[in-house]
């Protein structure tokens, strides 16, 4: 691979600088760079960061490609900074062998648009009932690290303990969907004011809030590694913050919709906007945003979750649940916590890139923007902004919230260990 001169970052936020690029690694960082047949990438102070790195991811491949496939979501991922995805396992197979893993994994390495590592079901076919394969999944060529049921909770007290104390002894984690089914049967959107004026089924808070506050319990007795995904209500907040004030190993995320829209959202009776778990109040987007500013939630993850038109395109009650994410991610995140001053630069670095790759246990993502790290990296023009256009994606799906809506900055330049999957825009 030649070598790549980016000119002019401000890395991470910070003064301008000059990143030199040699094979798949910094060779240099500083001011006043050259390199003899180097190509030169003006960056004009644009924000270059880490490779961003998503830990909940839904590529749906295999099984549901009219959907979504590996190719296409891991050109999504590249179009929105990403170097790196966790693809869940609710697939069909579901992922819950060394097989299907291994299947999911080769393939994100045949595309090459960013690396793809497979997360491993908890229970064999999601169904709750009988862990599945973690130890030989763990020990297969994917590597896996991270399980989770996602779409469906491990409700039973007993698998999820056994669960956590399987991980445990290879450094895992179990990645938990808090949603106690018994609580949000029938549910369409959060339970309040305005579920009760449209005459929806409300989706109580309790729902969520109960199975954390079981976890963190588990966790703390079994001494093993809990990650809470998509985090939602004010109350989540406030137990993950008491759980990690007695030194219990949790980890949270928050989607970059839910520090966004609120339920409010659903009075236009719009699928688009139905989502598991549903979109809260603005009390809870407020303890969300401030959540993620002090660290009391880990990480931002997308939940990107591509569904085909006619999924979408139907009466509220038989819509598909979830919203496509990886090429916004970025651009929600600077408009709720960057240009809100909740977070500078640096702090989005390490939301979306050092704090998940550390959690998964990425090797090779995640690293500072210095000599000698792999060349994963990201160049973002801040000052953009410009209405979401969906035809425009790299996703097969377009079922986004943002179509029309103006959002700040864009990803300009991608390089996976130097090689460039998206310049100017164009994915490569």
């Amino acid at each position: 691979m030649s070598k790549i001169l980016i000119r002019g970052a401000k890395v991470l936020g910070g003064d301008p600088q000059d990143v030199l690029i040699d094979g798949g690694t910094i060779a240099e960082v500083g001011a006043g760079l050259s390199a003899e047949g180097a190509e030169v990438v003006e960056a004009g102070g644009k924000v270059l960061l880490p490779g961003l790195v998503d830990l909940h991811t839904h590529l749906r491949e295999p099984g549901r490609e009219d959907s979504e496939t590996v190719l296409t979501g891991t050109r999504a991922a590249a179009s929105g900074g990403y170097t790196a995805v966790f693809a869940m396992a609710n697939t069909f197979p579901v992922a819950d062998t060394a097989g299907v893993v291994e299947q999911v994994w080769r393939l994100g390495r045949e595309h090459g648009y960013c690396d793809v590592r497979p997360v491993g079901a908890v229970t064999v076919g999601l169904e709750g009932r009988k862990l599945a394969e973690l130890g030989a999944m763990h020990e297969s060529a994917a590597g896996v690290t991270v399980f989770s049921d996602d779409g469906k909770c491990v409700h039973d007290a007993v698998i999820m303990r056994r669960a956590l104390e399987y991980v445990k002894a290879f450094d895992g984690v179990v990645a938990q969907h808090a949603q106690e089914p018994r609580l949000t049967e029938g549910a369409q959107m959060n339970e309040g004011v305005v579920s009760a004026e449209l005459g929806l089924g409300g989706w109580p808070a309790v729902a969520e809030e109960s199975v954390i506050a079981r976890d963190v319990l588990l966790a703390d007795h079994v001494g093993s590694r809990v990650h809470i995904c998509h985090l939602s209500t004010a109350g989540s907040v406030e137990i993950v913050r008491w759980a990690k004030s007695r030194g219990i190993r949790v980890t949270a995320e928050v989607t970059p919709h839910h520090l966004l829209l609120t339920d409010e959202s659903v009075r236009t009776y719009d699928p688009v906007y139905k989502v598991n778990p549903p979109l809260r109040t603005e009390r809870d987007v407020r303890a969300l945003r401030e959540a993620l500013a002090d660290g009391t939630i880990d990480i931002v993850a997308t939940d990107h979750a591509p569904h085909p038109h006619e999924d979408k395109d139907c009466e509220w009650a038989a819509a598909a649940m979830g919203m496509v994410g990886l090429e916004t991610a970025l651009s929600v995140v600077q408009e709720t916590m960057v240009d809100t001053g909740l977070l500078d630069w640096a702090g989005v670095a390490d939301r979306m890139s050092f704090a998940p790759a550390r959690i998964g246990r990425a090797e090779g993502h995640g690293r500072p923007v210095s000599a000698g790290e792999p060349a994963n990296l990201t160049l973002v023009d801040t000052a953009y902004r410009g209405p979401v256009d969906p035809a425009g994606f790299a996703s097969r799906s377009r079922n986004t919230p943002y179509e029309g809506r103006e959002l700040p900055g864009r990803v300009t330049h991608t390089w996976l260990r130097g090689k460039a999957t998206l310049v100017d825009g164009k994915l490569t």
